[in-house]
């Protein structure tokens, strides 16, 4: 038996593997090494996936790893990078497809999962806004500001225009933390704050506000801050009407009050 007979029998078992019971099982560089024989698939790819493992760390280290950098390890040609990068897009339309086909409620871990490829990598914070529809559908994400996340630098009327641009019943705001720790920041909740103020002087709902960090994220409708700065906003529409009812019947009662003040 020759060494490409060995290669080719190797490889045979892999893909028979994969038909069986798809990934289950398998090791990163394993999975590698079957991209990478779609571009070369008469050559022992093993060595060459296991380098780039060792590069990149992980099965998605090497699905987002810069064209360039795939193509500097040794048994990587044009093809086989073509082919993982294709898969990287392929993975992510997927994704977008699925959260585009179900109700946010139930698959925020998808919406995660879709704005963590684009997002996990980024060296500034980039705060995008999800449009819903009144079924909760996701209408378009929408990148808003690139800098640090704060109440002035993001603009609550860019905020209302694509509302009124996409007929949108719902948002959801999304921003990253290129430190990897998504717990919010004072910045972070004055700001969610007051986007669920501007909510609901629009009378359009805000479902949440997440942070996307170090393969984790932080989302304040699951800590209960958006229903927190629903009540508050409420509570202070509630004062701000007992305070001028109590002007008004005081002027009333007493005409001659506002002149003496």
């Amino acid at each position: 038996m020759t060494l490409e007979d060995t290669h080719l029998g190797h490889r045979k078992r892999l893909r028979e593997k994969f038909l069986k019971s798809g990934l289950a099982g398998f090791h990163d560089y394993e999975i590698v090494e079957l991209l990478l024989s779609l571009g070369t698939p008469r050559r022992d790819c093993k060595p060459a996936a296991k380098a780039a493992i060792e590069r990149f760390k992980t099965l998605r280290g090497v699905l987002e790893a810069p064209l360039k950098e795939l193509l500097e390890i040794e048994g990587i040609g044009p093809h086989s990078a073509f082919g993982i990068k294709l898969m990287q897009e392929v993975a992510r339309e997927f994704l977008k497809a699925r959260i585009l086909d179900r109700p946010f409620y139930e698959s925020s871990q998808a919406v995660f999962d879709y704005l963590y490829h684009s997002m996990r990598d980024l060296k500034k914070e980039v705060f995008k806004v999800i449009f819903l529809n009144s079924q909760n559908q996701i209408v378009d994400t929408v990148d808003l500001f690139q800098g640090t996340v704060n109440a002035g630098a993001v603009s609550i009327r860019e905020v209302v225009e694509g509302a009124i641009k996409y007929n949108a019943s719902g948002l959801i705001f999304v921003h990253n933390h290129p430190s990897g720790n998504p717990t919010p920041s004072n910045a972070d909740k004055e700001l969610t704050r007051d986007l669920v103020a501007a909510g609901k002087l629009m009378k359009v709902r805000v479902l949440d506000h997440m942070i996307i960090g170090d393969n984790c994220y932080y989302s304040f409708a699951a800590e209960g801050l958006i229903e927190e700065y629903d009540l508050d906003y409420l509570n202070l529409r509630l004062r701000g009407t007992a305070e001028a009812k109590r002007r008004l019947y005081e002027a009333r009662t007493n005409p001659g009050i506002d002149k003496k003040q």
